[in-house]
């Protein structure tokens, strides 16, 4: 591993870490960030599910997926409510992605689809049931897990950003168990780390910072 290669994958260590821990505290900071990160991965998914392309393989998938990024992001920066949606739409997505990849389901229209449903389910249940404070926890905590486990399997496995983005499940199970059982057990801690410390605390909500 080159130094360059060390000091990124030890930095991005430190943000995953910060992320699973202090997600929640510290919510208001990551929210550009996050939906910078979600929408460039469901716009560029949406590119590969819909035209069969391969993820990021084409000019389109990737001005897509920066434009989507750019409006949730400032979206998220500008509105609540568009923040904590995505966040829980980002939950939802991920696990129908995880579900399918799990099942041994290639990535294509169908899982992406399955994304997409449960990612508007989760969303609306979090809204109406108001859970927004359980699920950016448990958004941050597993998000977090994931960057540094996921870090680790392309600084030192080798894994390309492209294989671990489209289809994240199937990298990690490809990847060392030790690594599985270690992202489970961090995401576990983090939650369990960030309700502790945010039992009395709770983000003040805004409307609007134009």
């Amino acid at each position: 591993m080159g130094f360059e290669l060390f000091c990124a994958t030890l930095i991005a260590l430190i943000f995953g870490v910060f992320v699973c821990f202090a997600g929640y505290r510290y919510f208001l900071f990551l929210l550009p960030i996050w939906g910078f990160f979600f929408g460039f991965g469901v716009g560029a998914q949406a590119v590969q599910a819909l035209l069969g392309q391969a993820f990021l393989g084409t000019v389109t998938s990737w001005l897509v997926g920066f434009m989507v990024a750019l409006l949730f992001s400032v979206l998220s920066y500008l509105f609540y409510f568009v923040a904590v949606t995505l966040m829980a739409g980002s939950l939802g997505y991920g696990l129908g992605v995880a579900m399918m990849g799990a099942l041994g389901v290639q990535f294509g229209f169908l899982t992406w689809l399955i994304g997409i449903i449960l990612a508007v389910i989760v969303a609306a249940l979090v809204i109406v049931f108001n859970l927004q404070k359980y699920a950016i926890i448990i958004a941050t905590a597993i998000g977090g897990a994931a960057i540094s486990i996921g870090t680790l399997m392309l600084g030192v496995e080798g894994m390309s950003l492209a294989q671990s983005t489209a289809d994240p499940i199937r990298t990690m199970l490809s990847g060392n168990p030790l690594a599985i059982i270690v992202f489970f057990i961090m995401a576990l801690a983090g939650i369990a780390v960030q309700w502790q410390v945010n039992r009395t605390y709770t983000i003040e909500p805004y409307d609007n910072r134009i």
